[in-house]
């Protein structure tokens, strides 16, 4: 595989990488702005001139698809698109895999949208050139992530330690997921205001707790503030200090820095009529809200009113133009022209990974628990492989490379022995000693439907 860099989750980019992205839009923005529009980038370089970009977008688009398009017309480069599937191979029955293969030799960068989880990650691995995730389901939009933080940035807030409500559909918008990761990287303390029955994802959750230094404070203390708040998240910046905050109360209600609205994602439930939040001029009235920026990542289906439009508060019109100067940075960043430092480039196009990974046939054993998992797609799912990620801890457990769903309760059998464990503890010892022998269950059944059997004194336990 060639070196390359391809950028399929928030979480690709270092702190640092994300930073040089905003220096260079910061700079795009100053040198390039339009003199009767200060967000809108108004003038075009020529850094790209003789690269070009492909949008393959298998989902509707406006904001996304044009935002990029432009952004590398106006660095000198050119565009090609394809934006209806239902006009292009994908209705013949192509694949994803096979459509990137071929699009690798057409464009020097690919943007990608997708209706299925993780169809970024399983076309990147088929890429030749760098693959940029557009929106992939219900799972991430990185570069949205990236253009929220900078327009942040533009409206005087610091992004270390700031205070972001957050409020809508968290299960089933991409935009949230992403953002929330970058959130806590920077140290926010962030507070969920989910429509009903849609809350962050659990393997979200999971991660905000675990791996990114997050921790919820109780119910009842956040009920005090508003009761429409499930949640507040309070990050330290690092693991061992989260004993030391003394008073989160103080530092979550000094004042909301930002208020992030989105919409219903009815594309991806089933029950179309739930009820669902909105966000008006009397909402923001309360004190914490006196030096809020609203932002939206836009369509708006009613849950913002327009009569916000002119609130200075309101910030989504600029944070959309922010997508233009934002995607010229990282356009240029990846395929490494302008004065800016490039980001590093790898064999296969992601940073060097020494976790522990279990990998196998998609024909043998456990598949990825997300029922819109790219791997449970009729036609794409044949391109992927059983593959997921080893997440240490007292137990175990598996996350999907594509999608990055976790499954924490699985039988692990061993082909030699014919015998299998539920104990997720097992898993990391058994593959260390085992790895070509051992396969993995989503379920005992499935295991004894396959052969294996208890071991005996697991047998005696199990009927004592």
């Amino acid at each position: 595989m060639p070196q390359l860099r391809h950028v399929t989750s928030i979480n690709d980019l270092t702190v640092d990488e994300i930073e040089t992205i905003f220096s260079l839009a910061q700079r795009y923005l100053k040198d390039l702005r339009d003199p009767d529009v200060p967000h809108r980038i108004g003038r075009s370089i020529s850094d790209a001139q003789g690269s070009i970009l492909a949008s393959l977008f298998y989902e509707p688009s406006t904001r996304t698809r044009l935002s990029f398009e432009s952004a590398m017309l106006r660095l000198g480069g050119k565009s090609v698109s394809s934006a209806d599937p239902a006009t292009s191979s994908a209705a013949k029955g192509e694949s994803l895999a096979d459509t990137v293969r071929v699009a690798s030799n057409y464009a020097d960068v690919l943007v990608i949208r997708h209706p299925r989880d993780g169809a970024v990650k399983l076309a990147a691995t088929y890429a030749s050139v760098p693959v940029i995730n557009g929106g992939d389901g219900a799972h991430e939009h990185p570069t949205q992530t990236l253009c929220d933080l900078f327009t942040l940035l533009q409206e005087g807030k610091n992004l270390k330690h700031l205070n972001v409500a957050i409020q809508g559909d968290l299960k089933g918008s991409r935009t949230i997921h992403s953002f929330v990761y970058a959130l806590a990287r920077f140290s926010a303390n962030i507070m969920l205001m989910p429509a009903r029955g849609m809350e962050l994802p659990h393997h979200v959750d999971w991660r905000l707790k675990n791996e990114f230094n997050c921790r919820m404070l109780p119910r009842t203390r956040s009920e005090k503030d508003n009761t429409s708040v499930d949640a507040v998240y309070v990050t330290s910046d690092k693991p061992h200090q989260l004993s030391l905050i003394s008073d989160v109360d103080t530092k979550v209600k000094k004042g909301i820095d930002a208020m992030y609205v989105t919409r219903f994602q009815k594309e991806r439930w089933t029950d179309k009529t739930q009820e669902y939040p909105t966000i008006d001029s009397r909402f923001l009235k309360d004190r914490k809200f006196s030096k809020t920026s609203l932002l939206h990542p836009l369509p708006r289906v009613g849950e913002l009113d327009i009569s916000l439009d002119s609130d200075p508060r309101a910030a989504y019109f600029r944070q959309a133009a922010y997508g233009v100067p934002i995607r010229m940075a990282l356009i240029a960043s990846i395929l490494g022209f302008g004065r800016e430092r490039a980001l590093k480039r790898y064999d296969g196009g992601f940073r060097p990974d020494d976790r522990m990974f279990y990998d196998q046939s998609p024909a043998l054993g456990i598949r990825c628990a997300n029922k819109n998992c790219i791997v449970h797609d009729a036609a794409e799912g044949k391109y992927a492989r059983n593959r997921f990620q080893i997440v240490a801890g007292p137990s175990p457990r598996l996350r999907c490379y594509y999608c990055e769903t976790d499954i924490e309760n699985f039988a692990i059998a061993n082909k030699k022995t014919k015998h299998y464990d539920m104990d997720p503890a097992q898993l990391r010892a058994t593959l260390d000693k085992h790895e070509r022998e051992i396969l993995i269950f989503a379920h005992a059944t499935d295991a004894e439907a396959a052969g294996f059997s208890l071991p005996k004194r697991r047998r005696k336990a199990a009927s004592a």
